[in-house]
């Protein structure tokens, strides 16, 4: 069992990610944001930043992002992305895990503003990490290794019926992980959400 989903591990030629991982990296404004977890507050383990179209604003665990403006080289993968998925994304979120101490635990995109399937397209860049999935009602679990270059699909059941996370690892070297969706504010239409499969086959 796994969730819906496609994986390309070479997505972007070796040449096109490092060109793409340092150009993100250093010209970021990467943010450090706390969370409340029982009463005390705790540094997010990564640092992140939103780039997205005007009027986009992103919510999870009580942190809200306002975008800042599409770079260039974010706007061609954009373009790039929609082409090859026929879905239309008017935000990206950036990840930098710094090493492997940086993590990101159980979680599910399933935010109100992203549908009732989110289609996300996941886009790694430098270090591999593992993500691990774990379904909701049964427990049992998968693992991917999210390489450079490499790009996730997720949609239909990923967000409903499973988590995931990227687990610490004994990994000295940074990752920055593109998450590429289209989200919905309360000020803004609703788009049609439900996964589009022809050209994304699955692998089960």
């Amino acid at each position: 069992m796994r969730p819906d989903h496609s994986f390309d591990p070479h997505f972007l030629t070796p040449p096109e990610e490092s060109s793409l991982f340092a150009n993100v990296n250093s010209t970021t404004s990467w943010r450090h944001d706390t969370i409340t977890l029982y009463g005390r507050e705790h540094l997010v383990p990564r640092l992140t930043a939103l780039f997205g179209d005007p009027g986009v604003r992103y919510t999870y665990s009580r942190i809200t992002m306002e975008p800042s403006p599409w770079t260039k080289e974010l706007s061609d993968l954009r373009q790039r992305l929609e082409g090859v998925t026929e879905r239309p994304f008017n935000a990206v979120l950036a990840n930098l895990y710094r090493d492997g101490r940086d993590a990101n635990g159980w979680h599910a995109d399933d935010e109100p503003e992203l549908g009732d399937e989110p289609f996300i397209a996941s886009l790694s860049l430098g270090a591999p990490r593992d993500m691990r999935f774990r379904h909701r009602a049964t427990g049992s679990t998968w693992t991917l290794t999210l390489t450079p270059g490499s790009l996730l699909l997720m949609y239909g059941d990923s967000q409903r019926d499973w988590q995931h996370c990227i687990p610490r690892r004994a990994v000295a070297a940074p990752r920055i992980n593109l998450t590429f969706r289209q989200i919905m504010n309360p000020t803004m239409p609703r788009s049609d959400t439900s996964p589009r499969r022809r050209g994304h086959s699955a692998q089960r």
